[in-house]
């Protein structure tokens, strides 16, 4: 079997252990909102890999004088990055899936209005089609 690295496995005293904690300080940051396990049926707490990591964050934090609410922000701003870090990545890949990028293509009006794509180098014809009215910039 399998196990992974988000999968809530840990009961509280476990997860205190391997973060060398006291089980009262897990429940003291889960009520803080610093870090919030998973819920058993039972209501009681199931902590993640991920989330022994994150408590020995904090503990690396706090010792280093770091007050709670300064670490509760520090992990928030750590989440949004990794979002959009992501997201980046994501935008990467469809970029790359594209056929033709974009900075090579051309649009020009046609003479009944009409836009009409040309590729890279391509010019429009005389009478059906006018002048480049957009050329994408390589961060559209």
């Amino acid at each position: 079997m399998d196990i992974g690295f988000d999968q809530p496995i840990f009961v509280i005293s476990v997860a205190a252990e391997l973060a060398d904690m006291h089980p009262q300080t897990l429940r003291q940051y889960d009520r803080l909102g610093i870090v919030s396990p998973s819920r058993a049926p039972g209501k009681s707490r199931r902590y993640s890999q991920r989330d022994v990591n994150m408590l020995r964050e904090v503990q690396r934090l706090s010792h280093e004088g770091v007050s709670l609410e300064g670490i509760k922000r520090i992990l928030q701003l750590e989440n949004q990055v990794a979002a959009l870090q992501r997201r980046v990545g994501e935008l990467t890949e469809e970029l790359g899936r594209r056929r033709t990028p974009l900075d090579s293509r051309i649009f020009a009006a046609g003479t009944a209005g009409d836009v009409v794509s040309l590729a890279r180098g391509q010019r429009p014809r005389a009478r059906s089609q006018a002048v480049v009215v957009w050329r994408p910039h390589p961060t559209d």
